[in-house]
């Protein structure tokens, strides 16, 4: 099982493919420990989630015979970059000596903020960045799904319907690895569409196994390679859907462009198909004998957990759905200058369209917002968030997961951007075992 979970944090952590260049606070916390004046942020929480006060120990290690002298600052700003509280203490420390500092923040409203601690003593000078929240469980977005929303997605589906799938499965022994079989697969999907993936699945096996399926959904522009190296009693599936990897057929376009691509209607905006495409795979799953019909998991990080909700929640043939740091949530909180990418490569799109304007844009991007979706989930969701994510701010994130009404968990890494740490892929694996039971 351990083997099984490196797999899947592996092949997880090579699709989710959003630029995201910052180290984690771990590391910078590690990095500051090696100079001659070093800090750690302690959270008097383990998530950084907090009831009412939230409370903070920073400790100073002077490693110089020199003693220290100056003032700690912290300043804490909303989701916005709004000032809201600040305050300071005057710091002195011994040389070659550690000396530690606790902070209760005043109380604040319920939501996510950001807070930095600032030192500035006389031989060091550096800023901590982190985020806390306040009940995170009480986190509503302010705008509601449009009227038409089931409407509008049960319409696609029946389109969908229409088209008639085509699948093929072409086996690749040239890519197995002596413990997998190896096939590509193809499928018509909404519009007529050709999208392919990867179905992988153990060599030897008793005969009629019926395999649980793990349907790995990718990250913004990645492309998928079959899944391999253990011989783990299930079957995976990576997709790619259209405009992506093997699915780019004639929709080839820059990378920049992918996210705008037919924006301007609902009807025809490029996550519409991809939704789709996910649905049409499980269909897929139900046409073939030999893979399970009632153990279908669905998961993904960023744009894969993005689809991983909406598949869910429009298909109640999946019976599991594991998404990291969705992406597209709660959109309308998303344009406040927080937040940039994808949202200033849409302003960016509307400029050179004529008789467009950012907010048909909003109202068309409602149908496609994963706080919308989640409401309609039945099955189990474990989901995963870092508070530090620069595309998908917790806000945001919890606007999502407290839409959810099923039985769900959240992972939260208060020291992460956009990832998650080994916890949570451990859970999932553990949760995929037991619930397809896998011994």
């Amino acid at each position: 099982m351990k083997n099984f979970t490196r797999l899947v944090i592996i092949a997880l952590t090579l699709l989710i493919t959003i630029p995201y260049s910052g180290a984690s606070a771990q590391q910078k916390d590690a990095d500051n420990d090696a100079g001659d004046v070093s800090t750690v942020l302690t959270a008097h929480s383990r998530d950084a989630i907090f009831n009412t006060t939230a409370s903070y120990t920073f400790t100073v290690k002077n490693n110089l015979t020199t003693p220290q002298s100056g003032k700690i600052t912290y300043l804490v700003t909303d989701q916005f970059n709004k000032k809201v509280l600040t305050d300071s203490v005057h710091a002195n420390i011994s040389g070659q000596s550690t000396k530690s500092f606790d902070f209760d923040i005043p109380p604040v409203k319920t939501g996510f903020y950001k807070i930095s601690f600032m030192i500035n003593v006389t031989d060091y000078d550096d800023t901590t960045r982190r985020v806390f929240g306040i009940r995170a469980d009480e986190i509503k977005s302010a705008h509601a799904k449009p009227a038409d929303f089931d409407e509008f997605w049960e319409k696609t589906k029946k389109q969908l319907a229409a088209v008639k799938p085509d699948f093929k499965m072409i086996e690749k022994p040239d890519l197995e690895d002596g413990i997998r079989k190896v096939y590509l697969i193809q499928m018509q999907s909404l519009g007529n569409v050709t999208i392919s993936g990867w179905l992988t699945i153990p060599k030897d096996h008793p005969k009629n196994r019926k395999f649980p399926v793990l349907l790995m959904l990718p990250g913004y522009q990645a492309t998928t390679k079959p899944l391999l190296g253990k011989e783990y009693d299930m079957a995976f599936i990576d997709l790619d859907p259209r405009g992506q990897g093997m699915s780019r057929g004639n929709l080839l376009m820059r990378r920049e462009d992918y996210i705008v691509s037919r924006l301007e209607d609902k009807n025809k905006y490029i996550l519409r198909g991809m939704i789709m495409d996910c649905i049409r795979c499980i269909d897929f799953v139900y046409s073939r004998p030999e893979l399970s019909h009632e153990r279908i998991a669905v998961t993904g990080g960023s744009m894969g957990g993005y689809l991983a909700i909406t598949t869910a929640a429009l298909d109640k043939r999946v019976t599991f759905c594991a998404p990291q740091n969705p992406f597209m949530s709660d959109i309308y909180n998303m344009d406040n200058g927080a937040v940039t990418w994808p949202i200033n490569h849409m302003k960016d799109y509307v400029k050179i369209r004529p008789g467009l304007t950012f907010p048909k844009v909003l109202d068309n991007l409602q149908y496609f917002d994963t706080k919308n979706f989640a409401t309609d989930i039945t099955c189990p969701v474990d989901m995963g968030i870092g508070l530090l994510d620069p595309f998908v701010p917790p806000n945001n994130s919890y606007a999502v997961f407290n839409n959810i009404i099923s039985k769900k968990k959240i992972f939260v890494f208060k020291d992460l951007g956009h990832e998650v740490g080994d916890k949570y892929y451990n859970y999932e694996t553990l949760w995929i075992h037991d619930a397809f039971a896998l011994f």
